[in-house]
């Protein structure tokens, strides 16, 4: 399994708009790309962080190189709209997983 890990700062007052074009654009890049799909987290400072799992490597680049483009254009158009800067900060290999999916 293969993990990349972003941040994104968000203009003031586009958070909720942000996190909203973000779980529909990733349903979506979930289902096209076969990803197994990413976790939302919101840090300290105000930043929003990213963890997404990815089957391995090759096929996160193969998103990558097609932009992680994906059929819901209108939340494409708001995520990128609500975004002050974002980087990409980790990309990382799997050597052991303790995880549980758990939901209350």
């Amino acid at each position: 399994m293969f993990i990349a890990v972003y941040r994104w700062t968000v203009k003031k007052g586009r958070e909720e708009a942000f996190v909203g074009a973000w779980h529909r654009g990733t349903v979506s890049i979930t289902k096209i790309y076969q990803s197994y799909g990413s976790r939302m987290h919101r840090a300290g400072n105000g930043d929003f962080i990213g963890y997404a799992q990815w089957p391995d490597r090759a096929a996160w680049e193969a998103a990558e190189r097609a932009g992680f483009r994906h059929d819901d254009k209108e939340a494409a158009r708001i995520f990128y709209d609500a975004i002050e800067s974002s980087d990409t900060i980790l990309l990382m290999d799997v050597v052991d997983d303790l995880l549980e999916l758990r939901r209350p």
